[in-house]
């Protein structure tokens, strides 16, 4: 049978089908639910609205709908969760599961090391949150911070122009006092959970064929390195305007500035020497704790 995944994260909502063999992408929707919360500590009845009008636009085509959501969700008080999971029901007729940060963690780690027997850190990067595992044979430690790209283009708004002034050390400088990291290293850093080779392969930066492991949705690597050099002139050369023109869902671009910094802080953390972007979230261990 067909299902439905809707993920509703802090900025993107991501809407995945699995005909009962393999997970299809079918798009990513911009809803900004914490840069909306922060101003009012509520969520937005605009945002609420429009997750609801998603929602029900699949509702017309499939019955099994399963709908998540994290980070800003998990802040709401008592009395906001009851309102907001009530009128989430009542409106669609699904239930809106508010998904902890370790059960995110554990979630998208099985979907990231499937097809892996090597010693791993699987990072994964949102909008008002950040999670780190260190995988071998098993989750061997893992660290969640409060704290996503959100929380960095509030402080950095310059980060969403075409160029910013902002320098790439001062931005590192600001992660690096508000995210938590994992004292164990690994050699791989495979990143999921927020459109990373999307962001691979449109921002213009060196990658390689994944020659480290097979997985076909894990395809492409590149060297820690290249990683930072690209990452420098992605702050100094390489236009975002350019890329928001080419690309299906603009908005999306304006926090991955943000997010480069936070990645090159936890890569040289844990001694990576390979970078693994993916798409990969934590619809696949959604799907297997459900079938």
């Amino acid at each position: 049978m067909e299902k439905i995944i809707i993920e509703v994260g802090s900025t993107n909502t991501k809407i995945d089908l699995y005909n009962g063999k393999e997970i299809e992408h079918l798009e990513t929707v911009t809803i900004e639910f914490k840069k909306n919360y922060k101003q009012e500590n509520k969520l937005f009845v605009e945002d609420i609205e429009k997750l609801i009008k998603l929602v029900l636009k699949y509702k017309q085509s499939y019955a099994n709908i399963y709908v998540c959501g994290t980070s800003v969700f998990r802040n709401l008080t008592g009395t906001q969760r009851d309102e907001f999971l009530k009128e989430f029901s009542n409106e669609t007729g699904f239930e809106f599961n508010i998904i902890s940060q370790e059960q995110e963690n554990e979630l998208t780690v099985f979907g990231a090391v499937r097809n892996i027997n090597k010693k791993v850190a699987v990072f994964i990067g949102g909008g008002g949150s950040t999670e780190i595992a260190i995988y071998e044979n098993g989750i061997k430690e893992m660290v969640n911070s409060s704290f996503g790209v959100v929380d960095v283009t509030s402080n950095f708004p310059d980060l969403t122009n075409d160029l910013p002034t902002t320098e790439l050390g001062e931005v590192r400088e600001f992660v690096k006092d508000r995210i938590n990291l994992p004292k164990e290293k690994a050699d791989i850093l495979i990143l999921a959970g927020g459109g990373h080779k999307v962001f691979a392969l449109g921002a213009g930066i060196h990658y390689e064929k994944n020659t480290l492991f097979e997985d076909n949705v894990e395809p492409i690597m590149m060297s820690i390195e290249d990683r930072k050099k690209d990452t420098l002139r992605y702050y100094k050369e390489i236009s975002l305007d350019e890329i928001r023109k080419r690309a299906d869902n603009p908005k999306w671009w304006d926090a991955t500035r943000a997010m480069c910094a936070v990645v090159l802080n936890v890569a040289e953390s844990i001694g990576a020497k390979y970078i693994i972007p993916t798409d990969i979230s934590m619809v696949y261990g959604i799907i297997e704790n459900n079938k």
